[in-house]
């Protein structure tokens, strides 16, 4: 064991409770309440944390019991994690986009003693499902009044955790140290594609391990400000939280998707853990807005634009490109471009982290020539999210990276990504038979495909499951295609389909804001429908074809319908981080793509 491994923290918990030590005063979240930006301390943070642990032990919840957290990404529900393993028990975070019937599977699989709920509608999923949880003793709510004899507020549980720790002052020091390292921290259910979620078991050895590790590669230093909107449900946000409690940066939240650029605007971070969406969203922006400019500015912007695709087309292929488009879009278009951007976001980003689904190399390579670092790493709940990234300033676009210090990898004979290392989960929760298929002598089975380069940085091709395997036998895998045609800034989501087909198809979704922004602009009469409207639909069916003027006839897109309306999180066919749900919507729209094919 090395001697950093000998120094580290025992747990989650012991890791918060040492850096709130040190930090002491300094910011530790940042939140918009009422309208400006308000801090709460380390110091604070961890007072609060220790009352409701107290609290909980209050209330009998001991070593090894489960409670689960219901709500958005806020300064509450960290506390309230915190507090449930101060008290040695077992956080259960739940998506708060989770319908009624999902938050009561999984409250019924965990078993979880208490819920914490941060609204009136998680209240309210709560209670429908009451009836049919015996091991469910109450709700604790961070908003509003109890409804029933079952809630109380984090206030009151707050107080009552100070009150009981007056006779039992040496018990929160107790709990703390008899938290083990194998002990689990958390229960993270997988969006289950077939049948109901899997508990992944996630132990505090496994997000030591992360944030011990992470931080030796200094994505992340103690000086950050780290804007963070993912959902505290997905490991991505969890392996981000190990990493702050070990290096002591401040978080600040943001009020909701929408308005993360405004937010960034406001607080001025640093860095900002991401999922692609956002960035494809952003480059659609700036290429919709460039591409509209009138005269030599828009003309310009074009021919940078088409230069880059071309540099960035050649670079991957081993030769040099971008002719004199690349260079004047290097001279006179991406500088100014860079200024524009880094102001959106508050003048001081050092890097952006991007995982939870694969970026277009294409859109990271114009945030770098923007001046903007995208650093793309990989991993999946089972292995504790942190699995592989690219370090600053040794970025390889088109990669996710090396793997992080201590864990190993290698390559099946069809091609499978194995992983072995301290971050691989401890088991599927009350599911030895789903455990068993993915673990073998130690090494995760991935699910992915992909393969080491020169520099032994992982490149992903696609999902096992995914990929395409045509009537012909020909293997595609659709990710790289949707990605493709997702930087043309009149589509926003694309799902391409195929397996056992005689050729590939595509079901494509229309980018409405910069639709009608461009036709406004350049007073062009649009169909109130855009998916009808003849115009959009020769626009796109130029970017499908010059995608396929790159491919082999078995790859090329042969027929698509676009849909009336964008996918959503809250019609099922998108996930909490903005991944497209293939079997949903392959089912939702199984007559358009039995259409295609009929004879």
């Amino acid at each position: 064991m090395s001697a950093a491994a000998a120094s580290s923290p025992r747990s989650v918990i012991g890791m918060f409770e040492e850096m709130a030590q040190k930090a002491g005063n300094r910011a530790c979240t940042r939140q918009k309440r009422d309208g400006r930006w308000v801090d709460t301390s380390w110091a604070e943070m961890a007072r609060r944390a220790r009352a409701v642990a107290d609290g909980l032990a209050s209330l009998g919840v001991k070593r090894g019991d489960r409670v689960a957290l219901l709500g958005e990404t806020a300064t509450d529900w960290i506390v309230a994690h915190l507090g449930v393993l101060g008290a040695g028990a077992i956080t259960v975070p739940i998506y708060q986009s989770n319908k009624s019937h999902e938050v009561q599977y999984i409250l019924e699989n965990s078993g979880a003693c208490y819920v914490f709920c941060d609204s009136e509608a998680q209240a309210q999923k709560v209670r429908e499902a009451r009836a049919s949880l015996p091991a469910l003793q109450g709700s604790i709510r961070f908003v509003g009044a109890p409804a029933t004899a079952h809630e109380r507020t984090l206030a009151d549980l707050e107080k009552a955790g100070t009150e009981w720790r007056k006779a039992n002052e040496g018990a929160h020091a107790a709990r703390v140290a008899a938290v083990q390292p194998e002990d689990p921290a958390c229960f993270i259910y997988t969006s289950g594609t077939t049948g109901n979620p899997k508990g992944v078991v996630l132990t505090h050895a496994n997000w030591v391990y992360e944030a011990t590790s992470v931080e030796t590669l200094h994505l992340i230093e103690g000086d950050d400000v780290v804007l963070l909107f993912l959902p505290m449900a997905h490991s991505f946000a969890q392996v981000m939280g190990a990493v702050w409690f070990k290096v002591g940066c401040t978080v600040a939240f943001v009020e909701s998707l929408e308005k993360i650029v405004d937010n960034a605007g406001e607080v001025k971070p640093t860095a900002m853990p991401s999922v692609p969406r956002i960035f494809e969203k952003a480059y659609n922006a700036v290429v919709a807005k460039g591409t509209a400019s009138p005269g030599l500015k828009g003309k310009l912007f074009k021919m940078a634009l088409a230069g880059l695709d071309d540099w960035v087309a050649a670079r991957e292929q081993g030769r040099t490109g971008g002719g004199l488009g690349y260079l004047l879009g290097k001279k006179l278009v991406f500088p100014k471009l860079a200024a524009a951007l880094k102001e959106r976001f508050g003048g001081r980003m050092r890097v952006f982290i991007s995982g939870g689904a694969p970026l277009s190399p294409k859109i990271n390579w114009f945030f770098n020539h923007c001046g903007l670092e995208i650093l793309e790493g990989y991993g999946l709940t089972e292995t504790s999210a942190g699995t592989f990234v690219n370090r600053p300033g040794q970025n390889r676009i088109g990669t996710v990276g090396p793997p992080v210090p201590g864990t190993e990898v290698k390559i099946a004979e069809d091609g499978e990504i194995l992983i072995r290392g301290p971050g691989v989960m401890k088991e599927y929760y009350k599911n030895p038979t789903a455990t068993a298929e993915v673990l073998k002598d130690g090494w995760l089975l991935t699910g992915d495909i992909g393969h080491l380069d020169e520099k032994g940085c992982l490149r992903i091709t696609d999902r096992k499951k995914d990929i395409i395997v045509t009537a012909g036998g020909k293997n595609v895998a659709p990710q790289n295609l949707e990605n493709e045609l997702k930087t043309n800034p009149f589509i926003s989501q694309v799902v391409v389909h195929g397996d056992k087909r005689k050729f590939l198809s595509a079901l494509i979704t229309v980018n409405e804001e910069n639709v009608r922004k461009w036709a406004a602009e350049n007073n062009v009469p649009l169909a109130q429908k855009l998916h009808q409207d003849k115009l959009v639909r020769e626009r796109i069916q130029a970017a499908v074809d010059a995608l396929n003027e790159k491919q082999p006839s078995y790859s090329s897109i042969k027929k698509f319908e676009l849909l009336e309306k964008d996918f959503t999180q809250e019609t099922g066919e998108l996930t909490p981080t903005l991944k497209v749900k293939r079997k949903v919507v392959n089912e939702r729209y199984k007559a358009v793509l039995d259409a295609f094919y009929a004879e």
